[in-house]
């Protein structure tokens, strides 16, 4: 084995089925001074008891590993076991231990107890096949109940039996909300000992995520406690009942108690004696159930009926995306079933394809929406200095869209925040909405510009100082300008109004000296002002024929026209 790097942890250090004797532990402690190793695996190694007793010092001394497996070593004896429950107590970096196949006697079980009780790191312990029936069970079971850390349980192939085994098991659902998964498969739970389980699986509001209850001589009186307690779980992701005669009579029992749950999402019933009667059943529960991913129904007799079933269900089922199903038909005494269980099969298959492409759509579009999200952020906007004005300005405008003069909240915001100064846009102009000298709004083009430097510097234009119409409106657009909406109630206040024209949007100019009306009866001031008097350039005879003309027209002018209300952008 060559190792070059040695300032982390080495992957593994494999030694298994390799014979270690006490000579060789010791041996290895010239390694272990040298390295630290993520995984070190003795399985089958053959350890006695003093071996074992020093590889396990040596371990816990240097702190050589992450994940531990001493499987299949049956002479640890109880000096051994001492020595490991030392290490699983003092060391800090050991999170996974694989005992598999390796007695835990009597004599042993306290040690490993007691670090169980007060383990610091270990997360995730296999003690399948390691003889815990009875007393050892229920010393582990005590420490179990007070442990904070330890995740995952394996108790597989132990003989566990209904009784007191079972009652140790459903005290520690109760007490401990840690473990997240707990795997009993083959041992001898059966129906009086899953009614233990089911009273402490009730009273667990966080902490179980999987409960493996496979081959355990459940029949259907078992389920009726199951039904009962699976409304009141509210982490159960995933049960399997796999390899227990449930029968049609416990799916019709079980299948009331998932359809009040809200966490099962995968669910095993593989082997469990159901024919297409019982596939009826889980078809209503899959009919219902918006959440459900994986269903396992592989070796049972389901047919034609049942299959028909499953398939109908899946057409109103969104969320399933795995239906485990026998490959090859069921026999029928009609031959031409056998063409239709095929035919079902394989529309079954494209159920679960069309789910699956509706999930990816949706986490898609979730994608998207938080990405828009991220992007979307918001820009600093010049003040609004009247609200009100504003929305009346744009109310009697038929020329300015609706989506210019409607700002998202956090425009406002960024408005009232910057009152008392003007604010560089993204496009490089500069508004100053508030700012007295200021009479025309920023122009979108520069033959907009141009025009607002004529009027602006006309000597004779009557523009008064700081219009109080003036109101700054942000638009959504490229570059968020902010437009001034102008609100003309001076009929002193202008020198021409809109016309047609597309380039300079028609401003039409009065005559020197002519002021707007408030009507739109300028027009006959010109006509009347050229009737008196044909020198309609001399500035005296119009500011006379003015003065007569505009009390005549201002006593038929008394209701402003609102069509001189315009928006100027």
């Amino acid at each position: 084995m060559g190792m070059t790097d040695l300032s982390g942890r080495v992957e593994s250090l494999d030694l298994k089925g390799e014979r270690l004797d006490h000579k060789a532990c010791e041996a290895l402690e010239e390694i272990f001074k040298r390295v630290q190793f993520k995984m070190v695996d003795l399985e089958q190694t053959n350890l006695d008891e003093d071996g074992a007793s020093a590889l396990f010092d040596m371990i816990e001394y240097y702190e050589s590993a992450t994940h531990l497996n001493i499987s299949f070593n049956k002479h640890i004896g109880t000096r051994g076991w001492q020595a490991a429950a030392h290490m699983m107590r003092k060391t800090n970096c050991l999170q996974y231990l694989d005992a598999r196949n390796t007695p835990l006697l009597d004599h042993s079980a306290p040690f490993v107890a007691r670090a169980l009780r007060i383990s610091s790191s270990l997360t995730v312990l296999h003690l399948e096949n390691s003889s815990l029936s009875g007393r050892p069970l229920m010393l582990l079971a005590t420490a179990l109940k007070m442990n904070i850390v330890l995740k995952e349980l394996y108790l597989a192939d132990n003989r566990l039996n209904n009784l007191q085994d079972s009652a140790q098991l459903g005290n520690v659902l109760k007490f401990n909300s840690c473990i997240q998964i707990l795997d009993l498969r083959n041992n001898h739970i059966m129906d009086s000992g899953l009614a233990y389980i089911c009273e402490g699986l009730k009273e667990q509001r966080q902490g179980l995520v999987t409960l493996v209850l496979w081959n355990n001589q459940l029949t259907h009186t078992g389920m009726v406690y199951m039904s009962m307690c699976l409304p009141h779980t509210q982490t159960l992701e995933t049960l399997n009942l796999g390899h227990n005669a449930i029968g049609n009579e416990g799916v019709r029992h079980l299948k009331n108690g998932l359809i009040g749950n809200r966490s099962v999402l995968r669910l095993g019933l593989a082997s469990a004696k159901l024919t297409c009667e019982g596939a009826v059943a889980v078809a209503e529960f899959v009919a219902e159930s918006p959440r459900l991913l994986r269903l396992d129904l592989r070796e049972n007799e389901i047919k034609t009926g049942g299959l028909m079933a499953l398939s109908l269900a899946l057409r109103v089922n969104q969320s399933l995306l795995r239906l485990d199903l026998d490959r090859e038909p069921k026999k029928e005494t009609v031959k031409s079933f056998i063409e239709t269980q095929k035919a079902l099969l394989t529309e079954i298959q494209n159920g679960c394809r069309r789910n699956f492409v509706l999930v990816k759509e949706k986490e898609e579009r979730l994608q998207q929406s938080a990405s828009m999200v991220e992007i979307a952020c918001p820009a600093s906007e010049d003040p609004d200095p009247n609200p009100e004005d504003s929305v009346t300005a744009a109310e009697g405008s038929v020329t300015a869209p609706e989506d210019s003069i409607t700002a998202p909240e956090d425009s406002i915001t960024a408005m009232e925040d910057s009152t008392s100064s003007p604010e560089k846009q993204e496009d490089g102009e500069i508004t100053t909405a508030t700012d007295p000298q200021r009479d025309e709004s920023d122009s979108d083009t520069e033959e907009e510009e141009d025009q607002v430097e004529r009027r602006e510097n006309k000597p004779t234009s009557s523009q008064p100082q700081g219009t109080p119409g003036q109101v700054a409106v942000s638009s959504p657009g490229r570059g968020h300008k902010v437009f001034l909406v102008t609100r003309v109630e001076n009929p002193n206040a202008t020198e021409g109004v809109r016309g047609e024209g597309p380039e300079t949007r028609g401003v039409r100019m009065l005559p020197k000296g002519i002021r707007a009306l408030t009507n739109g009866l300028e027009a006959d001031l010109v006509q009347a002002t050229h009737c008196c008097d044909g020198k309609a350039g001399s500035d005296s005879h119009v500011t006379l024929s003015e003065t007569e003309l505009e009390a005549l027209l201002q006593d038929a002018s008394r209701e402003p026209d609102p069509s001189l209300n315009f928006v100027s952008l």
